[in-house]
């Protein structure tokens, strides 16, 4: 065979092991969902669900959730704006200026990574009491922010490093400032990074689960109020709960595709 062609077949092979890993699960969530108990249950299963919302509707009215799916949403929003409202001028800053630590600075954005939250789970829960912000979205949202910031601070740099300096000095030669050329000039080269910048963010704040189980009682968030209230719930329920935390993701990251195709490169027509 031809090694030319085998390195495609081998590629085309990786990529459809990669789509079969993501959208399978996805798949049996959605027909398991839309599925009458028996059938979540029973065996051979359809290929095709029989579009029954009984679960869902149920999943959907039970006390909490729709609380907690709110909570979720603007975590993850306050998340995301944080994320790239202190993200991208501390990337562009990396990018744009020399200052002593510059590479050490790097390091250590890099670094707050390697703490693993569990870790950090009581020294935070004892600050938030001790301020004030115990049980608050707006703190929940803080330390998702932290999760987040890392990705946002090193992916605007290498954006911002890679949009050429002379345009800005073109347009501070046509009377725009700094911050008018930023917002004109660079900005919208760089809206494709920061648009990935802030779906990280987003899926970031949404999947997780350690810190919205430990620093919130009233205010959970979905996740936590499913590691909470599902555990001793039926197998169709558990389908349904994993359902609704899916379908927002996913219709975010759809609403935002033309910008993560940008920054691919792909066209999007």
């Amino acid at each position: 065979m031809n090694p030319s062609k085998a390195s495609r077949n081998l590629f085309i092979a990786g990529v459809v092991l990669i789509c079969a890993w993501i959208l399978v699960p996805i798949y049996l969530v959605l027909v398991n969902t839309l599925s009458t108990p028996a059938e979540v249950t029973g065996w051979p299963k359809s290929f095709f669900p029989s579009f029954h919302l009984d679960s869902l509707i149920f999943f959907v009215n039970y006390a909490g959730v729709l609380k907690a799916l709110m909570n979720s949403l603007l975590v993850a929003v306050i998340t995301m704006l944080m994320a790239i409202g202190m993200g991208a001028p501390a990337g562009y800053a990396l990018a744009r200026y020399e200052f002593p630590g510059k590479s050490t600075f790097r390091l250590l954005v890099l670094m707050t990574r390697a703490f693993p939250l569990p870790l950090l789970a009581l020294p935070l829960a004892v600050f938030f009491i001790r301020s004030g912000l115990d049980d608050t979205i707006f703190a929940l949202a803080l330390v998702h922010s932290t999760l987040a910031l890392p990705f946002a601070i090193l992916v605007t740099f290498s954006l911002f490093s890679g949009i050429p300096v002379e345009l800005e000095e073109a347009a501070w030669t046509l009377g725009c400032t700094r911050i008018q050329a930023v917002w004109k000039v660079v900005m919208p080269l760089a809206l494709p990074g920061i648009a990935a910048s802030g779906v990280f963010a987003f899926v970031t704040s949404w999947n997780e689960v350690f810190a919205a189980a430990v620093l919130t009682i009233e205010n959970k968030t979905l996740t936590a109020f499913l590691i909470q209230s599902l555990d001793y719930s039926p197998a169709p329920l558990k389908f349904a709960g994993a359902a609704v935390l899916v379908l927002p993701a996913l219709i975010f990251l759809f609403a935002v595709r033309k910008y993560l195709f940008s920054l691919w490169g792909i066209s999007n027509r």
